[in-house]
């Protein structure tokens, strides 16, 4: 079975997101095995300058990296990243198990977004949407695209 990672920067507080992600978390069992990592926020000042921004940045690319398997290919969401439908992503999904990676790595960022070293060793680049939504809400929406794009492979009328 192959393995996905969702990896968050930032911890889920609210328990109705906890709710709906373990709802698809369930619902994925039978598909991959799906591990989800929390990386802590870095804090900032109420106004930080950019050079503070882009030290706790730099921070979390170092947490991101001590984290992440060898190997693995890794998506990065990330709002100058391309838009997928859902059918595109299970094509992705697709292409990557006929890859000799064991795990995709699902990677959103905190409020700040992510270091450019660590959107330079993804895979893919992927927007959710033009749109801005909060990280904890794409959590959830991630979970549901990653099943749905199971369900699309497995030919599910789910994607209707």
């Amino acid at each position: 079975m192959r393995n996905v990672t969702l990896m968050c920067v930032g911890k889920l507080k609210e328990s109705f997101y906890r709710q709906a992600c373990e709802e698809y978390l369930k619902r994925l069992a039978p598909f991959c095995k799906v591990t989800v990592v929390e990386i802590p926020e870095e804090r900032l000042p109420q106004n930080p300058s950019q050079a503070q921004i882009d030290q706790a940045l730099e921070k979390e690319a170092q947490a991101i990296q001590a984290k992440l398997s060898p190997g693995a290919k890794l998506v990065c969401l990330c709002i100058e990243g391309k838009l997928y439908s859902s059918v595109d992503l299970s094509h992705l999904i697709s292409t990557w198990e006929n890859t000799s990676a064991q795990t995709l790595v699902f990677l959103i960022g905190g409020s700040n977004g992510l270091h450019p070293s660590i959107k330079g060793q993804a895979w893919v680049r992927m927007s959710m949407s033009p749109m801005t939504f909060p990280h904890h809400l794409a959590r959830v929406m991630v979970l549901e695209q990653i099943y749905r794009a199971y369900q699309i492979k497995a030919g599910s009328p789910y994607h209707k």
